[in-house]
């Protein structure tokens, strides 16, 4: 007869190893990271940013929302989040200035798929963690295909307005001082990521040190620029321990489903089955 207590016991082991593994920690500290950097207002500047070299072009205004999303995700390491904030940044004045639903809506989508494409993503961490890989190799097999990502979502967006040009009117252009008034507004974002993703890339620190790092340097960020009150403060935790624990549910339904897959005796049944079929 069948006993639960085993396989319950394997379950309840599971959970508790997963949560007490150190290098799990790293998913809440970037999640934090990106939140606090999203409630210190750095999204809307990122945007201005872009806006400020591109958005004097035929499409400028989207190619400018692609770039604020890669440099959003350079920080944030969620598509989801990546998606929503620049949704709400950069619709607006791309409705204002007259582009079509599709180019603006396509180009925030496209660009918030970088999110867990471009490090510190996530989602490299957790399948890092369940294949056993090294995570800062792998953050650093994401950074290539990140930018080249952005370049060709770029052009892409050319493209289309090339194609039809009333789908993405020109924005005003701006002059050189408020383009270096632009710049100079991020470089909180742009300081934090070359530490973080500098220090993982020279061995400096693990990933999981550059998350402490990174989640204390945006909290810095947030209290130096005085957007960051106790309720802020309260509300970002919150937030981090919420996305926090729904992905620590996949993960530790994937282990415990691999688990069970292994005991049930799934893969020997299929290498059985394949050796069987006698093939070349």
């Amino acid at each position: 007869s069948f006993r639960w207590t085993a396989a319950l016991t394997l379950s309840s082991n599971r959970v508790i190893e997963t949560v007490q593994d150190y290098n799990l920690s790293v998913i809440p500290l970037f999640i934090l990271m990106g939140n606090l950097v999203t409630r210190t207002g750095l999204s809307q500047e990122l945007y201005n940013a872009s806006y400020a070299f591109l958005g004097h072009r035929k499409g400028g205004l989207a190619m400018s929302t692609v770039l604020a999303c890669g440099g959003f995700s350079a920080i944030c390491g969620s598509s989801l989040a990546t998606s929503a904030t620049m949704a709400k940044v950069a619709m607006p004045p791309m409705r204002k200035f007259g582009y079509s639903d599709s180019l603006a809506t396509a180009s925030i989508a496209a660009g918030g798929t970088l999110g867990i494409l471009i490090p510190p993503s996530v989602i490299l961490v957790i399948y890092g963690l369940l294949t056993q890989s090294s995570i800062r190799e792998l953050f650093a097999a994401g950074f290539i295909p990140g930018m080249l990502g952005i370049f060709l979502y770029m052009c892409a967006v050319r493209y289309v307005v090339w194609r039809n040009p009333s789908a993405g009117p020109a924005g005003e252009r701006l002059g050189f001082k408020e383009r270096l008034l632009a710049l100079k507004s991020i470089w909180g974002v742009l300081t934090l990521f070359i530490v973080v993703m500098g220090g993982i890339y020279l061995g400096v620190f693990t990933p999981t040190e550059a998350a402490g790092i990174g989640s204390g340097g945006a909290l810095l960020i947030g209290l130096a620029r005085r957007c960051l009150s106790f309720g802020a403060i309260f509300e970002t935790l919150v937030d981090t321990t919420r996305t926090s624990a729904m992905l620590f549910c996949v993960v530790i339904g994937a282990f415990i489903f691999s688990d069970f897959i292994n005991r049930a005796g799934l893969p020997d049944a299929l290498l059985n089955f394949v050796t069987a079929l006698d093939l070349a």
